[in-house]
């Protein structure tokens, strides 16, 4: 069974087409990435998903729900956690009340609700906190919180709209975790993200949209497959001298810091043209790797090449 299926999923605000003839499909136990530019129609996306928004056109299945059909779309979010865009736990409940509050929304024993809430706040590092406000938590603590809501009733689906955005590195590392393990159990995430870093780690499909249109849908890897030019080779020298008119095979040269990337097709080519230009400078070769294309660059080519 597919855990998320859409077939040419079309919303209009108004005049405005937000998401144009979408289709794609999410399967059981895999984690899904959605990613796009500001304004490019995820959110609108996930709101038709998750049943806020009725699309203009299109079907949507969650879990084997027709999330079009109000009877069936209680069945589906009873199975679902949702992270929306810009969540946020009640600040005058404390932790623990935040997920009794949400345990008893899902209709969840008060026994129930009690064993699985301790076992969230340890999972998420806040059960020395389970009795603050959460007024005073910090905004990572908020975030833990807020993923430990969703996941009260044990759902089989999560869907999480940037899970990680604006997070310290120790609560993004935890949450990271969570997810991974939460797949490792079996379960589906579909989760949108701007971090591509957060994306290559974790997804192991990856659905890129731009201007409402599903662009490119594939595995991290094989996305990066169509992105030629990209390869490059990373050099830092002592003192960071580079002359990039020096390198004939070079595409194109960023400079960072104490380091320079070298865009080159072949890349055999360019390490033997900075070795020898190092030599000839009397530069002393700090470093030298050769960097396949990254999740990054291949985002900022199809976005790119789509907003031509």
């Amino acid at each position: 069974m597919k855990a998320i299926e859409v077939v040419g999923l079309t919303k209009y605000y108004g005049s405005f087409l937000a998401v144009d003839n979408v289709s794609f499909e999410v399967r059981k136990g895999e984690i899904f990435g959605f990613l796009g530019p500001n304004g490019a129609g995820k959110t609108t996306t996930v709101r038709t998903i998750t049943g806020v928004l009725r699309p203009n056109s299109g079907e949507i299945r969650v879990l084997g729900y027709d999330m079009l059909d109000e009877r069936e779309k209680i069945k589906a979010r009873e199975r679902t956690g949702i992270v929306p865009e810009m969540a946020n736990p009640y600040v005058d409940l404390t932790a623990m009340q935040n997920l009794r509050l949400m345990g008893e929304l899902y209709g969840m024993g008060r026994g129930e609700i009690e064993k699985r809430s301790v076992e969230l706040l340890k999972l998420f590092d806040l059960y020395e906190k389970r009795n603050m406000k959460v007024r005073a938590f910090s905004k990572g603590m908020r975030q833990r919180l807020i993923l430990a809501m969703a996941m009260i009733s044990d759902p089989e689906l999560l869907i999480l709209d940037e899970p990680t955005s604006g997070l310290d590195v120790i609560s993004a590392r935890l949450i990271k975790d969570v997810i991974r393990e939460e797949k490792r159990k079996g379960k589906t995430i579909f989760m949108t993200t701007h971090n591509m870093i957060d994306a290559n780690e974790l997804c192991e499909r990856i659905g890129i949209i731009r201007k409402g249109r599903l662009i490119a849908i594939d595995t991290p890897e094989k996305l990066k497959q169509l992105v030629r030019g990209s390869v490059s080779v990373e050099v830092s020298f002592e003192p960071m001298k580079l002359e990039t008119s020096s390198i004939s095979s070079a595409i194109r040269v960023e400079l960072m810091g104490d380091k320079a990337r070298v865009f080159t097709n072949d890349p055999d080519a360019t390490v033997k043209e900075l070795v020898y230009y190092a030599e000839r400078k009397g530069l002393r070769i700090v470093s030298l790797r050769t960097l396949s294309p990254s999740l990054e660059d291949v985002f900022i080519k199809l976005v790119g090449e789509k907003n031509d």
